[in-house]
């Protein structure tokens, strides 16, 4: 796959499985094992409200957003809008800056 067609394109969690499984000589089963396990311990990690971080790659984090009020698009009303956690990623510099190789 070219740069040019990776513009337009994403990588699923099949695609993702199969990627690990060939870079880390993993068959697929161990491999999926391998990304839930990942994933279900950065969900656990920020339930719990601790911050992840890989170094080389980044930090995952909870950020807090406040109660705010908003606009009913339909009705045009004044609603409040609850506050609530939601995950965020911070690439570290080594990643950015793979991003930006010339």
């Amino acid at each position: 796959m070219t740069s040019e067609d990776r513009r337009s394109y994403d990588m699923n969690k099949a695609e993702m499985v199969d990627a690990i499984a060939k870079k880390a000589d993993l068959n697929k089963k161990q491999a999926d094992a391998a990304l839930k396990a990942f994933c279900t311990t950065v969900t656990e990690a920020l339930q719990e409200g601790d911050k992840v971080a890989l170094t080389g790659f980044g930090t995952f984090e909870t950020r807090e957003r406040a109660e705010r009020q908003g606009i009913n698009p339909s009705t045009k009303e004044t609603i409040t809008i609850k506050a609530s956690k939601s995950p965020a990623f911070k690439a570290s510099k080594v990643l950015k800056d793979a991003l930006n190789q010339d």
